[in-house]
């Protein structure tokens, strides 16, 4: 155990160790759309899911090592309880988390539901002959369970370095999702930021694992900006840190308490790094609000000044007129002048009218190159269809995710630069539950996104909502894929600006 715990601090002095475990490329990650959380690099990964029927009775689900330990195993006994799952692990050949890199300190289990959201079910710690067990619960029903490499105990977000998941096959009680859950993962090397230095640690390997867990947490919470953003909290990590300090250099080391007073400085250091990089995220999404702004009053200044031009020419075009029609009276070649400046203003309106016409097809397709960087848009003779699909939503929810506002909050940006434009929001379901549900919950989605995008300064006039339910489906909902497709909030963009004509559906809201 001592060589271990000396181990782990040589680690954690070792930044050139992180930094040569940093690149990881066998893992099968899906990194071609890469989701940025300001310098943290996010990916995503998919494992199978279980629904574990309530209270069908225990079973036992293996687990398999990864590419990047594929020596580790383990079993666990999983029984629907009432109201709750019990889950009892045992897992093998678990190697020191340090080996892949120095700020990983432990191994956490997870759950991760159909829907790709992740829960922490608490910390697995290697045992003797790298043995370990953990028995846990979860008021999930139907979830997936991996194992990551952490920094500390109560991260929020799994690591990309997932060394177990578990393998359903024909001795697998419960029913198998047939949709692979997908679910995010903050990217290796994540937890130290480039040119970010830690101070030096005095090693004592007397010291429990928990000391040095709070260490990088509080650590961390600096890196990810607490400090400024997050300061009460912040300050009170550093004081119970402080505190785990003074029982660290005691003579004879009392271990309960240094191991009560580090976990409590562990989640503290934690809620503080959350409440900055929430914080962190408004600050953000205020300054592209006033970016909008600005570029909305910069259009609607250009709008002004060509409304006088218009108004100008049109003026001097009937002053003109007039000027011809009195030569027409004075003699028979004022009057063919007149009729040839009539052509020419006739050929000037044409002209005027297929140069509007092709800016309005400028503006749509620039619109529709804008709005498919933040989401699936496609042109339609309705106008620009912009697909949000259930991942917006919690599952059998009508709650915006963090993620779904902050794509809105994106589009609302680009929507506010161009007045005029008309927004119709359709909410779609599949055909799982009843028709009355499905209405009901696709017409709460569609309006939460509408005012959402009213919170974000879109004018409700131009906003409709309406839902569908099960009644307008893109796919088959014979497979779980095609109910996933089916399962979508769409945004309409119309207006005369991108030569649409805007709807005039009654029932939208």
């Amino acid at each position: 155990m001592k060589t271990r715990l000396l181990l782990i601090l040589s680690f954690a002095l070792s930044l050139t160790a992180w930094a040569q475990t940093n690149p990881q490329t066998n893992m099968a990650v899906d990194t071609s759309a890469p989701i940025y959380t300001f310098h943290v690099n996010v990916v995503s990964r998919s494992v199978q899911a279980v629904n574990y029927k309530h209270r069908s009775g225990a079973t036992k689900v293996e687990f398999a090592g990864t590419d990047l330990m594929p020596s580790a195993n383990g079993e666990a006994k999983v029984e629907s309880k009432k109201g709750y799952i019990e889950i009892e692990v045992e897992f093998g050949n678990l190697q020191e988390p340090t080996t892949f890199g120095n700020e990983y300190l432990t191994y956490v289990l997870w759950a991760i539901s159909p829907e790709g959201r992740a829960v922490n079910l608490g910390e697995i710690l290697v045992g003797d002959n790298h043995r370990s067990k953990v028995d846990v619960t979860t008021d999930l029903q139907a979830f997936a369970l991996i194992v990551t490499a952490e920094p500390y105990y109560a991260v929020r977000q799994p690591s990309n370095v997932v060394v177990l998941e578990n393998v359903v096959d024909e001795n697998t009680r419960g029913t198998a999702e047939a949709v692979n859950a997908k679910y995010e993962l903050m990217e290796r090397g994540g937890y130290i930021p480039t040119g970010y230095k830690f101070d030096p640690v005095v090693l004592n390997a007397k010291l429990p694992l928990e000391f040095f867990e709070a260490r990088n947490a509080l650590r961390i919470a600096q890196s990810e900006g607490a400090e400024r953003y997050a300061s009460d909290s912040y300050q009170r990590a550093v004081q119970m840190m402080n505190k785990a300090d003074q029982y660290a250099t005691q003579k004879h080391v009392q271990k309960k308490p240094l191991i009560a007073v580090a976990r409590e400085a562990v989640q503290t250091a934690e809620d503080s790094r959350a409440i900055a990089v929430t914080k962190m995220d408004e600050e953000r999404l205020a300054n592209e609000r006033q970016a909008s702004a600005d570029a909305q009053a910069q259009s609607q200044a250009q709008a002004a000044e060509a409304n006088r031009q218009k108004d100008q020419a049109e003026a001097e075009a009937a002053q003109a007129a007039a000027q011809a029609k009195s030569d027409m009276a004075d003699s028979q070649a004022a009057s063919a002048a007149a009729r040839a400046a009539a052509q020419a203003d006739a050929e000037n309106a044409r002209m005027a009218a297929l140069q509007a016409d092709r800016e309005k097809q400028e503006l749509r397709s620039k619109l529709a190159e804008q709005l498919n960087l933040i989401l699936e848009t496609r042109d339609s003779a309705r106008g620009l269809i912009v697909n949000m699909s259930d991942v917006l939503f919690d599952s059998g929810k009508f709650t915006l995710r963090s993620g779904a506002r902050e794509k809105l909050a994106k589009l609302s940006g680009i929507l506010l630069a161009h007045p005029g434009l008309q927004l119709a929001v359709e909410g779609h379901t599949d055909n799982v539950g009843t028709n009355e549900y499905n209405m009901n919950l696709s017409d709460n989605r569609a309006n939460s996104v509408r005012d959402y995008l009213i919170q974000q300064g879109i004018i409700a006039s131009s906003v409709r909502a309406r839902g569908f339910g099960e009644d307008r489906p893109v796919a088959s909902n014979d497979s779980a894929a095609g109910r996933q497709e089916n399962r979508r909030v769409e945004l309409v963009v119309s207006g005369e600006a991108i030569g649409t004509a805007t709807p005039t559906t009654g029932s939208l809201r």
